[in-house]
C-alpha cells in the first residue's frame, strides 16, 4: 500500500492517508461532506452536456482549464455525497499537469477504502468521475498543442 502512496503527487496521498485514518464508513462520509462543502461555486453556465460526466446516477458536472501548464478543475453534483467526491478529486488532482493526471491509476480509489463504505453505484460514479477528469486534462494539453 505504500508503494501506492509515494507514487501518488502530494495533494493526492494526503487525502488517501486521511480516508486510511478514518477506519469508520461514517468518519469517511464525514470527510467526505466536508470535500462537498470546499468546492467552489460551480457556475450554472458550466452545467452542460459537454461537462457531464457519464455513467453517474447522480448529476455531476467538471470542467477542466490549464493555468501556467498545470490544469485547474471545477465540479458539482446534485448530491452531496457524490459532491464529496468530486471535491476530493478536484483538491487531489488541482495544480498537476496534464501529463501527471492521465498517467495516474485509479489504485488510490481502493486505497482510500471509500469503495468499500460506497455503494457499488457511487463507487462506480467515483471511477466515472476520475476518468473523466483525465479526459479532460488530455483536451487541455490537446488545446495546448493545437
Amino acid at each position: 500500500m505504500s508503494s501506492t502512496l509515494d507514487s501518488l503527487p502530494p495533494a493526492l496521498a494526503k487525502i488517501v492517508q486521511r480516508f486510511q485514518r478514518a477506519s469508520e464508513p461514517k468518519r469517511r462520509y464525514e470527510q467526505l461532506i466536508w470535500y462537498a462543502q470546499k468546492l467552489n461555486e460551480f457556475p450554472e453556465a458550466d452545467k452542460l452536456p459537454d461537462n457531464k460526466v457519464p455513467g453517474c446516477v447522480s448529476q455531476v458536472y467538471i470542467t477542466a482549464t490549464l493555468d501556467d501548464g498545470k490544469v485547474v478543475f471545477q465540479g458539482d453534483s446534485d448530491s452531496q455525497l457524490t459532491k464529496g467526491l468530486v471535491g476530493l478529486l478536484v483538491e487531489g488532482l488541482n495544480g498537476l499537469t496534464p501529463t501527471e493526471i492521465v498517467e495516474l491509476t485509479p489504485d488510490f480509489i481502493q486505497a482510500t477504502g471509500l469503495n468499500v463504505s460506497l455503494t457499488p453505484s457511487r463507487a462506480n460514479g467515483f471511477y466515472n468521475i476520475f476518468k473523466t477528469m483525465q479526459k479532460k486534462a488530455l483536451e487541455c494539453k490537446l488545446d495546448v498543442a493545437n
